[in-house]
């Protein structure tokens, strides 16, 4: 098995478990214990805590990927990972003086509808620290192709530490006000655990040279940190405007109907942080075929892989809202159905992304996120006030579709490569034909049971189809192996 296919399992299975105990939070721990509106808030202070962590990371971690592989001696190396932990901090500092002259406004604007909001709004800026020096060295364990532990820690660990705090929560062990804190603790506590497995991996001399094509590593991060920041309105814009336009409820129902639908790039995110690094070292030694094979494998295994959990999804919806069976929450099924398929799309790309990051067009990704942003952002005012959660799913399918298709239209003119071949159209048909069997089945036994015997069906007639029709050899062969033995 290739290191792409085993690392790719390894991080599945984390991300597979964490984002179980995260439907475990989302959908039990929070509702039944902490109630939506303080969840709403603690959403709400990580939400905005995304939006600054790129400001502080500033996009040194992406610049470790794209140009290490590119530099040849220990020395060029070293002096790249040694920058990327100083240069933050000199940006940390203008961060520290711009939220002296102007957090009072900030504060008293995102705290507007949520009086809790201002009360821990320190914990939003000591986060974002924490979770950016996160990020660069998890790149560290990236470029040298150890990325299961760290993604261990990056996906599972908050899910596992997230529960425990909810589990002494409920138990009145913690007060709300303790489980901020030892959250805010939980946070610094992986980011030192994470410190030293890089440092175990991989110990740079220390030095204070700096790395060669200093300006071009420069330029890239700041490119990166613009788009990155672009892409963190993106992702969290919807639930922050939701939080200022509606309520703090509305936000707990409509971010677990986003967690849902998040389970479908599941096998993407855990692809991504091993393909990257590889792919990064195709475009540097100019290995045209390699990056071919390597864009069409992921674009096909993926999309087999997230259609099958768009299925198990979409198809369990109102069993497993039944289930769930908390007030409000159900007004959010429409938002899981139209987010997946911007999901479903996204991971019928492959490592398309990375391929633009890496490469001499990196600088479109700045214009892709700009673009994304601006037109989220007045989508968002537009739809939210007329729709309300509904009109934010709408909002970022539209953004998904639009920013995804310019990005193959990039790729294709300017590498001529393509994620997709007829194997795709057959990929897709086998979706669309299981989906439209099973959408009518009715089961009458109670929810749990239902969404058991209709997931057990799903994934016989889905598993039976992708293999009599060949759609892709690696996952045939993987089932030939387990057949043998």
């Amino acid at each position: 098995m290739g290191i792409v296919a085993r690392q790719t399992i390894y991080n599945l299975l984390s991300i597979g478990l964490a984002f179980l105990l995260g439907a475990i939070n989302t959908l039990y721990m929070y509702p039944n214990y902490m109630g939506s509106k303080l969840q709403g808030v603690i959403i709400a202070l990580l939400a905005y805590s995304n939006l600054i962590q790129p400001f502080i990371s500033f996009g040194i971690q992406h610049a470790i990927i794209k140009f290490y592989s590119s530099f040849k001696s220990k020395k060029e190396k070293d002096a790249l990972l040694i920058f990327s932990i100083w240069f933050p901090l000199i940006i940390l500092v203008l961060v520290i003086l711009f939220l002296f002259y102007f957090s009072s406004s900030i504060i008293e604007d995102i705290s507007s509808k949520e009086p809790l909001l201002k009360t821990y709004a320190f914990v939003i800026f000591l986060v974002a620290i924490s979770t950016s020096y996160f990020e660069i060295f998890f790149s560290w364990l990236r470029v040298h192709l150890t990325s299961i532990f760290g993604n261990f820690l990056k996906e599972f660990y908050p899910r596992f530490l997230t529960f425990t705090l909810l589990l002494l929560y409920a138990l009145d062990i913690l007060s709300f006000e303790l489980f901020v804190y030892a959250l805010l603790f939980g946070y610094y506590f992986r980011l030192f655990i994470i410190i030293i497995y890089s440092l175990m991996i991989y110990t740079p001399k220390i030095s204070f040279c700096f790395p060669p094509v200093l300006n071009k590593i420069v330029f890239y991060s700041f490119l990166i940190f613009l788009s990155g920041a672009a892409s963190s309105i993106i992702l969290d814009i919807d639930k922050s405007m939701i939080a200022s336009i509606i309520t703090a409820e509305d936000v707990a129902y409509y971010s677990v109907a986003l967690f849902m639908a998040a389970v479908i790039e599941a096998p993407g995110r855990a692809m991504f942080q091993i393909t990257s690094p590889l792919v990064s070292k195709a475009i540097n030694s100019d290995d045209k075929l390699y990056l071919k094979n390597l864009l069409i494998k992921s674009s096909k295994n993926l999309l087999i892989v997230s259609g099958g959990l768009f299925l198990l999804i979409n198809l369990n919806l109102t069993d497993f809202y039944d289930f769930v069976n908390q007030p409000g929450y159900s007004a959010a099924i429409g938002v899981v159905g139209i987010v997946s398929i911007g999901k479903l799309y996204s991971m019928s790309i492959g490592c398309l992304n990375n391929i633009i990051s890496n490469s001499k067009y990196y600088p479109f990704i700045f214009w892709f996120s700009i673009l994304s942003a601006i037109i989220a952002i007045v989508l968002n005012i537009i739809l939210i006030p007329q729709y309300g959660i509904i009109g934010a799913a709408y909002a970022t399918l539209f953004v998904i579709i639009l920013i995804n298709s310019l990005k193959l239209i990039l790729v294709a003119v300017n590498f001529k490569i393509y994620p997709y071949t007829f194997q795709t159209v057959k990929i897709v048909f086998v979706i669309i034909i299981v989906y439209m069997i099973l959408n009518h089945l009715e089961l009458e036994f109670d929810s749990i049971s239902n969404i058991i015997l209709r997931s057990i069906l799903i994934v016989l007639i889905y598993s039976v189809l992708t293999y009599l029709l060949r759609l892709t050899r690696e996952i045939n062969n993987q089932v030939k192996k387990l057949l043998n033995f």
